[in-house]
């Protein structure tokens, strides 16, 4: 399976604002205040979450990062912390599934952790300044939509060495029968 890409990303920014927007709307008649928002913040990262482990290559561990963060939801669900503290939480669990599954060293993941802190603010002056929803998750999975940009691996590429001396003795080994038998069919002609 391919990476995500930007465009992708940007699709998906549009349709988590669309549903969240209207789903806030239509909720907020029912159940005014934070508990919509709660509700709202919890199906739009389990939508998220679904998604990344959908477009990732790695298929082992999915139901457990999937029962992992229905724990977790579950867990903010009945313990009400702030509200600031329930979007961290939820975000923490977004950058630790986005670490495991698409990045390979830890630069990588410092560097999404970053970008989802970014995604945050990019929110929070969205929704401050504007009072939209969908402006707000808009910017949110706008800047998370960056994270195809960081590349697996930040470290330094160092020259290939054998995992093992084994396998270089095996490979000088089939090197030397491969010159042998050039050397003889050019000699034999």
């Amino acid at each position: 399976m391919k990476r995500p890409t930007f465009i992708e990303g940007a699709g998906v920014a549009l349709a988590a604002s669309l549903t969240g927007s209207v789903l806030y709307a239509a909720l907020e008649t029912v159940m005014p205040g934070i508990p919509v928002l709660r509700l709202l913040i919890a199906g739009i990262a389990f939508a998220y979450v679904i998604y990344l482990l959908g477009r990732t290559p790695e298929r082992v561990g999915r139901v457990t990062a999937v029962a992992a963060w229905l724990l977790v939801a579950g867990m903010l669900w009945f313990t009400h912390p702030p509200l600031l503290l329930y979007i961290a939480a939820h975000l923490g669990v977004i950058w630790l599934i986005r670490s495991l599954y698409f990045y390979s060293s830890a630069l990588s993941a410092l560097a999404d952790l970053a970008l989802n802190g970014l995604a945050l603010s990019a929110a929070i002056v969205a929704i401050t300044r504007t009072g939209s929803v969908f402006l707000g998750i808009w910017c949110f999975f706008l800047v998370q939509a960056l994270f195809v940009f960081i590349p697996e691996t930040l470290q330094r590429k160092s020259a290939t060495i054998p995992a093992s001396p084994a396998e270089a003795d095996r490979f000088q080994h089939a090197y030397r029968a491969a010159e042998t038998a050039v050397r003889k069919l050019s000699s034999s002609h």
